[in-house]
């Protein structure tokens, strides 16, 4: 469609074409049923067979072993935050956050009001992970907690900590499905749809059976992890349309090829972007160690504020949406989530070079 603008939002942000033009051609008649997936009951076999099938796809998709389960749970990843210390931080227990960006010290904030909390790494600076190799770990440690991908500063995991016995949990909310990983590695991921599978909404939560052991009597219903287990997330009306809008989003990134597919898509897209940054001789300036960067957020200044107002200018003229950075940092961003096309980030990477040209 020669009307689509070039999305680079970070949040909500682009879907695929194809999911909206599926979730249209839904939208009234669901399954030749006569109404809408919204007007459904949450109890139905139709929803129960979406919330089943949902959970199948993003097993297969990320290789779930057994042993996990599977939650589509509401209030974001902010309310996982909380969610996390008040079911897992158990007295005479502390938990470790490695901070590299402004989500993770959310995460922290939350953490420090439950219990006993310790910053394992934070870089002076965040534009790189920090080293991880020797990490040291206290034996009463509940659970380390990390950022996979920091949508705000563009820093990105490569490699994960290996904590041993220590349950590692992840908030992946910017990053999920963007690239095969270990689920075996990590006790529990999370994240929020709006970014990479979907509308806001609903919060997906990947989390092994043997975390739940010793959760706390005094947790409220709402907040415990069992209680939405149990119920197979249908302990309270859930966001139907959300989940279904998820269904459409994992059956496209099955379409395809699977992650490793979208992986190599994903880094050939963002590729198109840092090479102008890297060739720019100064002009654009990246803000994440090389090592370290993203291929879901790009972070970039250019020499002066001035010129940055410029390029935000001339590039909303141009139909680029988004690039604007995040007001705690500045500069411009690109977010290049799954579903942004090969041919959004050629096209910004040629504004780009255009720009250049007309101003350094």
């Amino acid at each position: 469609m020669s009307n689509r603008a070039y999305n680079f939002n970070a949040g909500p942000a682009a879907l695929p074409l194809e999911v909206l033009q599926k979730a249209q051609e839904e939208l009234v008649d669901y399954q030749g049923i006569g109404m809408s997936v919204m007007e459904i009951s949450h109890r139905s076999k139709e929803y129960e067979q979406l919330n089943e099938e949902t959970q199948e796809l993003l097993s297969e998709l990320l290789n779930i072993p057994s042993g996990y389960k599977t939650l589509f749970l509401q209030g974001g990843a902010s309310t996982q935050f909380a969610m996390i210390p008040l079911n897992f931080l158990n007295a005479g227990k502390v938990s470790n956050y490695i901070i590299t960006g402004s989500w993770g010290k959310k995460a922290l904030k939350e953490s420090k009001l439950i219990g006993e909390t310790f910053v394992s790494a934070q870089p002076e600076k965040f534009s790189h992970v920090p080293d991880i190799s020797q990490l040291q770990l206290q034996n009463d440690s509940a659970y380390l907690h990390i950022t996979s991908n920091e949508t705000i500063e563009g820093i990105q995991y490569q490699q994960f900590p290996d904590t041993g016995s220590i349950p590692l949990i992840a908030d992946m909310s910017s990053d999920i499905l963007c690239r095969p990983i270990d689920v075996s590695q990590f006790a529990m991921i999370y994240a929020g749809a709006q970014k990479n599978l979907g509308p806001s909404g609903v919060t997906l939560v990947v989390v092994r059976e043997d975390l739940l052991e010793d959760i706390p009597d005094h947790i409220p219903t709402m907040l415990r992890y069992d209680t939405h287990i149990k119920a197979n997330s249908l302990y309270n009306t859930p966001p139907v349309y959300s989940v279904y809008i998820v269904n459409l989003v994992l059956k496209w990134i099955k379409e395809k090829g699977g992650l490793e597919q979208i992986e190599k898509i994903n880094r050939e897209k963002t590729k198109l972007i840092y090479d102008v940054i890297d060739e720019s001789q100064g002009f654009y300036i990246g803000t994440v160690d090389k090592k370290d960067r993203s291929i879901m957020n790009i972070p970039f200044r250019l020499k002066d504020e001035h010129l940055e107002k410029q390029f935000l200018k001339q590039s909303e003229e141009d139909g680029f949406v988004g690039l604007k950075g995040h007001r705690s940092v500045g500069g411009m961003r690109a977010s290049t989530y799954n579903a942004v096309p090969f041919e959004s980030c050629k096209a910004l990477s040629q504004f780009m070079v255009e720009f250049q040209k007309r101003n350094g």
